[in-house]
């Protein structure tokens, strides 16, 4: 049988070890933690649902169901607390590593040369060429607690324990009393309810991460409609878990992004020269990866459904300086077709759609059900929303196939922890596209989940 490409599977589980050189930490050696954070609630029907895979019948015979169970119980635990590193990829296009890493560790200590706790270290990833390390700390348990407050959404406060101020358009509540300048408590509403503009202390469900300054009043905040307003509403001097505030930070030298992110273009492993396809590529982040790890020599054709984040991709392009990235609207699904044409430039492939056997490499980095982000303080996602993934990620498999060249590499990632959306998906895909293989796991990966064929 000829066979057409390889393929990798790489789902992002979440990275929970608390070595620093372990990519990936294996379920049963995941620390218990003392963090105030709550376990994320999830939608009774999707926990009993995913509950299910983690304890299916291959699953059990392999460790039996009692430590199923606390594997399972063991991961839903660390789903809200932040990873204990800020990664960092480096742009090594134009300037190595350790110069950059030097620049930013200098900035770092002049940042922390007025903060109680010390300048967090710097550190390269013994394994990936292009990752630097920042350790998160915490959490800080012995915090004092202000009278006055703040109320924050739930992606402000995940945004709040990754090492963010807070943006006065996040801020839902504040007491009436808060003035610039004020030493503020921050919480976050978990249930959701809390309403713009609310005035008192808060008495539903709300979690504490950590204390700031109030840089605006209240008056400052909500005199206003939320769409004009701008700039710093809370600088968070003390958070829960301490990691610097990179945003805006030598943006054409670093780019913040999960482990799992930069080790999915590893895996697709773009040489010079090659044509890339990163089918799903907003906002960019693996897109310019690649991009990088190919020297800016060759061509990466990135696709999405939304102009506006078509602009995000085509914005970090320009800001890291790669000019081999060309991206356009359009429905990676309907990428292939065997009327089309490519240019003839010898630079540029063109808009879409492609012929047959175009790409050396594509990445299908397909939406998906999220649920290995981290942290994750709140999850409302129904069993419909979440049995809905799968056949939409498989519309994008006939193009990708068709598009990748004989011996070509396709690698397909998440950022969930669902057997369906990953080791489910990539059994469907061997046997719907007999020409594929699959390319055994690279030691950057953990071991695939039990519950397949592929187990």
């Amino acid at each position: 049988m000829r066979v057409l490409g390889i393929v990798r599977l790489f789902h992002r589980e979440i990275g929970i070890s608390t070595k620093r050189w372990k990519l990936a930490a294996k379920m049963s050696s995941l620390p218990t933690s003392p963090a105030p954070l709550p376990c994320l609630a999830l939608d009774p029907d999707v926990e009993n649902h995913i509950k299910q895979t983690y304890c299916n019948s291959q699953v059990v015979a392999a460790i039996g169901q009692e430590e199923a169970e606390r594997r399972f119980d063991c991961t839903i635990e660390h789903l809200s607390l932040p990873p204990g590193y800020t990664t960092l990829r480096v742009n090594t296009v134009n300037r190595t590593r350790d110069v950059i890493r030097e620049e930013l560790q200098q900035l770092l200590k002049k940042e922390y040369s007025n903060k109680a706790v010390p300048c967090p270290p710097v550190e390269p990833h013994p394994v990936l060429p292009d990752v630097l390390l920042i350790p998160t700390t915490g959490p800080h348990l012995s915090l004092q607690h202000h009278s006055k407050e703040i109320m924050v959404d739930i992606p402000c406060g995940a945004a709040i324990l990754r090492g963010a101020h807070i943006f006065a358009p996040g801020v839902l509540g504040a007491t009436a009393d808060v003035q610039a300048g004020d030493q503020v408590s921050v919480y976050v509403d978990v249930a959701g309810k809390c309403l713009r503009g609310f005035q008192k202390s808060y008495d539903g469900p709300r979690v504490f991460v950590g204390n700031g300054v109030a840089r605006m009043s209240r008056d400052d905040i909500f005199s206003v409609a939320q769409e004009e307003l701008s700039g710093i509403g809370v600088e968070m001097t003390s958070p829960l878990y301490d990691c610097p505030p990179l945003n805006d930070v030598m943006s054409d030298s670093i780019f913040l992004q999960n482990l799992p992110s930069t080790v999915a273009g590893h895996v697709l492993n773009p040489k010079p020269g090659d044509r890339v396809l990163d089918m799903c590529a907003a906002p960019g982040g693996k897109t310019t990866h690649l991009a990088t790890l190919m020297s800016n020599q060759g061509t990466v054709i990135a696709l999405d459904k939304s102009q506006g984040k078509v602009d995000k991709v085509i914005a970090n392009a320009g800001r890291l300086g790669l000019t081999c990235i060309q991206a356009y609207m359009f429905d990676g699904g309907q990428a292939a077709s065997e009327t089309a044409v490519c240019e003839k430039d010898g630079k540029s492939l063109g808009a879409p759609p492609y012929p047959p056997n175009t790409f050396d490499r594509v990445l299908v980095d397909a939406p998906c059900s999220a649920l290995g982000q981290r942290p994750a303080l709140g999850n409302k996602m129904k069993l419909k929303t979440l049995k809905s993934y799968p056949t939409y990620q498989r519309r994008l498999f006939p193009a990708a196939v068709q598009l990748l060249k004989t011996g070509g590499v396709l690698v397909y990632s998440t950022c969930t922890l669902t057997l369906e959306e990953n080791e489910g998906q990539v059994e469907w895909l061997l046997n719907t596209f007999p020409c594929l293989k699959l390319e055994p796991q690279v030691k950057m990966s953990s071991k695939l989940q039990l519950g397949t064929s592929l187990g």
